[in-house]
């Protein structure tokens, strides 16, 4: 079954915010990946490599993913569109599927590829300036 869920970019405080989402919703991150956890963790900056690169944590029926943004390495945020729509698909097609119509007449961020975690994803943003991210978990 295809689903969307929100995934919010946080200056640094990714980790500060989820844990005070927490603290107000209860339950547990189902998910939490340090940018130390990737192959080039040992490469950023020491102050980068606590930082949060994947956090997951649901409210209801909601996923609410996030990341750390590092201005280390060039990467900038503004409040306001700091946030995507992440799709999952059910298989690879349908993942290309979404995103070669999402990307249409928008701006390929990040082709569809295979990645070092194990799933297939990209993000573009739409014609009307909406981020999205496509993936497929191949579990």
């Amino acid at each position: 079954m295809t689903t969307a869920n929100l995934y919010i970019n946080f200056p640094g405080i990714t980790e500060a915010a989820f844990d005070y989402y927490k603290s107000i919703f209860g339950g547990e991150f189902q998910e939490l990946k340090r940018f130390s956890d990737t192959p080039y963790g040992e490469k950023l900056p020491e102050e980068d490599r606590h930082k949060i690169l994947h956090i997951r944590y649901a409210i209801g029926n909601i996923a609410l993913m996030g990341t750390d943004v590092l201005k280390s390495q060039g990467q900038s945020l503004v409040t306001g569109t700091n946030f995507s729509i992440c799709v999952d698909a059910k298989d690879k097609a349908e993942a290309d599927t979404f995103y070669a119509k999402l990307s249409t007449d928008g701006k390929t961020e990040m082709p569809m590829q295979d990645q070092f975690w194990g799933g297939y994803f990209g993000m573009c943003t739409d014609k009307f300036g909406i981020q999205w991210m496509v993936q497929w978990i191949g579990v």
